[in-house]
């Protein structure tokens, strides 16, 4: 009977040390990273400050934005944390007829806007929306293949469309 005692002491004080000792470790704990919570409202905000410089670049063949057009909306853009201080920026635009034959200048003037102004570090991928054009797989090769983008810009005649469709509004 007496062993049974000392055993169910010695267990239950090696509870109790073991209950001090993870106290003693919370209490030392460093503060833990941000929250999931805060990192996605990170992410929402980098993806509104995305949206308000792209919404006033200018159609290519009309007087108005993309955002009037509908071309980009708040919802196609998605901004991603990719490493420390570093994002992943996708725009998903639409054009606005299936068979637009600007959708891979509209995607270089979201390109080289967003290179100019994007004040974060960012990885880039422009995307024609889902089945939005009847050749958006070969304009997604174009508008996110870094030598096709510096060679178009090389054109003068495209590079001055360029610089017109993303100048700012005054």
């Amino acid at each position: 009977m007496l062993s049974l005692g000392l055993l169910w002491r010695a267990l239950s004080s090696g509870g109790h040390e073991a209950r001090e000792k993870e106290d003693d470790q919370q209490a030392h704990h460093r503060p833990e990273a941000p929250s999931r919570t805060a990192a996605a409202a990170m992410e929402q905000e980098r993806a509104l400050e995305v949206y308000d410089i792209i919404r006033t670049i200018r159609d290519p063949e009309k007087p108005n934005t993309l955002e009037e057009l509908d071309v980009v909306t708040e919802s196609c853009v998605e901004v991603h944390e990719i490493g420390e201080d570093e994002y992943l920026v996708t725009i998903r635009f639409t054009p606005t007829v299936p068979h637009c034959s600007l959708a891979t200048l509209i995607g270089l003037c979201l390109r080289i806007k967003l290179q100019r102004c994007l004040p974060f570090k960012h990885k880039l991928e422009i995307y024609i929306s889902e089945g939005a054009h009847s050749t958006e797989e070969d304009i997604n090769k174009q508008i996110n293949d870094k030598e096709r983008v510096a060679a178009a810009m090389e054109n003068p005649h495209l590079r001055e469309i360029v610089e017109q469709c993303v100048l700012d509004p005054d």
